[in-house]
């Protein structure tokens, strides 16, 4: 068979769209894959970024209650990272920033106290009056807890808080309060185990940063066993 000029452009043509399809595709899936590791990239650093921002704030004003988030406890003790905690509480119900201290925290299998009820004892045995504090004993993570605390903030009339816990736990915190519908801002204490060297607060910026996100993905806190930051 005898091929005529028309019929070989045509076939030119044909092996030349035949060889540039399969070449296209791979570069739009490569192009796809980068574009979607750089947004990724973005998202995580954009969330470190105001992580970290949020920790440095201390955005203290009078409220009608101090909100402390709790840690671990041994046999009704506190320990050092809600010791701290406690502590930077008082002092603002001190100055005056709130009449009430709210202690949250609920209690781990064998435990004797729930973490709430051992941050009321040891403000207690503190000097704080009885009266001004408030265990709500409910919660093994800071979702939970803050729910709780919604709650009763709802019955008690209660409507500005401060949320007091470590500097990289802010940001998450501060949004879970205002999720549950209490208007709140932070006031992170700069003392205790989690603040103490920079490779302690690289390690929970990235924790946090994590547990942040997959929150703002599932409305699910993270459960951190022993950080008291779930």
């Amino acid at each position: 068979m005898t091929s005529t000029p028309g019929t070989v452009a045509r076939l030119d043509r044909h092996d030349s769209a035949s060889n540039r399809g399969p070449a296209r595709r791979p570069r739009w899936l490569a192009r796809f894959l980068i574009g979607s590791i750089v947004l990724i990239a973005l998202i995580v650093g954009v969330t470190a970024f105001q992580v970290w921002q949020v920790a440095r704030l201390d955005d203290k004003r009078p409220v009608d209650v101090v909100v402390v988030l709790g840690a671990a406890q041994y046999d009704g003790s506190p320990s050092p990272i809600f010791a701290a905690r406690l502590r930077h509480a008082q002092q603002l119900y001190h100055d005056g920033f709130a009449k009430r201290i709210v202690t949250v925290g609920g209690r781990r299998a064998g435990d004797g106290f729930t973490e709430a009820a051992a941050g009321v004892r040891y403000l207690a045995d503190r000097g704080v009056p009885r009266v001004a504090l408030k265990a709500v004993g409910e919660g093994s993570d800071t979702l939970e807890s803050l729910r709780a605390v919604s709650e009763v903030a709802a019955e008690g009339g209660w409507r500005t808080a401060l949320l007091v816990s470590d500097p990289w736990h802010s940001l998450r915190a501060r949004t879970m309060a205002r999720d549950c519908g209490l208007e709140s801002w932070t006031s992170p204490t700069r003392t205790g185990p989690v603040v103490r060297t920079r490779q302690t607060q690289a390690r929970y910026i990235v924790r946090e940063t994590g547990a942040l996100l997959f929150y703002r993905l599932t409305h699910a806190s993270v459960e951190t066993e022993g950080s008291g930051l779930g």
